[in-house]
């Protein structure tokens, strides 16, 4: 914090810092209030310096990386671009310690399993995330409405280039036209899923295009041991997974319900396996 003080403090301006903690985007009461104070920090001129708060961090309920945590603050203060720098000019078409031929790819429009296989998953000593990272970042940006550009650090004046959209600053990702909340965010792309829900054709279906619940009659197989509010995969008959969400039971009930109509269930307790306000529909 002292660097940043001494680098800020050249143009007037005061580092904040800040800490998070994963149930700040899940919590409706947690989101707003750090929302208010981030935008209370801007418009006293202090410059927030954002980072996890790994004293109540554990392994299982943390953001994993900075990138991601970025893309979960630019939705937070509903930010215009998301810059995210690296030691790399951008996400390339190869790795160029590989292949001499590889080249920036300038935009992106829609982020796919191919893209995320170029990225790879390599990492760098000072940082806690490599392109994969930088590239998932993006991704729910782009899914928050926010565009998204990968860049090199050490590119003069890359934030000012980034910001006026200069062709060639680095990889841009294009924002999606639909918007996310910051609770179906974290549920499709923060936390880990720890079981997979496989459904009938008709309820694929519905999910899909009624957003509906889901409910016990489309389950077909419970993959995985997982606890209610555990977030889980939900796969089609041909093991495709095609959405996500928040249980509201765990595996070894959902298992047992497998199969059978509402009516047919005990009426004291939810019947939604999935709620539809816990379920978010992957591209």
């Amino acid at each position: 914090m002292r660097v940043w003080d001494d680098a800020l403090g050249r143009y007037g301006l005061v580092g904040g810092q800040v800490l998070l903690a994963p149930l700040d985007f899940v919590d409706r009461k947690h989101y707003l209030h750090a929302r208010q104070t981030l935008g209370r920090l801007l418009d006293l001129r202090v410059v927030p310096v954002v980072n996890e708060n790994d004293a109540i961090a554990d392994d299982e309920v943390r953001f994993g990386d900075n990138d991601r945590l970025a893309a979960l603050v630019a939705h937070l203060v509903g930010a215009n671009l998301l810059v995210l720098l690296t030691d790399a000019p951008g996400l390339l078409t190869a790795d160029p310690r590989l292949d001499g031929d590889a080249s920036l790819i300038d935009e992106i429009v829609e982020v796919d399993q191919a893209l995320e296989a170029v990225a790879g998953r390599s990492g760098n000593p000072r940082g806690s995330g490599g392109m994969a990272s930088k590239l998932a970042a993006a991704k729910i940006a782009a899914w928050s409405g926010v565009r998204a550009v990968i860049a090199a650090a050490d590119r003069p004046g890359v934030l000012h280039d980034a910001v006026a959209g200069v062709p060639g600053v680095g990889t841009v990702i294009r924002p999606r036209d639909r918007r996310l909340s910051a609770r179906k965010l974290w549920i499709a792309f923060a936390v880990g899923a720890s079981g997979t829900v496989v459904v009938d054709d008709g309820a694929r279906s519905a999910l899909i295009n009624r957003a509906t619940s889901l409910l016990p009659a489309g389950v077909v197989a419970v993959e995985g041991s997982f606890d209610a509010e555990d977030a889980v995969e939900i796969a089609g008959l041909d093991g495709r997974v095609f959405a996500k969400g928040l249980v509201r039971h765990p595996a070894a009930r959902i298992k047992e319900w497998a199969g059978l109509r509402t009516s047919a269930l005990p009426p004291e307790v939810p019947h939604e396996v999935v709620h539809r306000d816990d379920l978010v529909v992957l591209p």
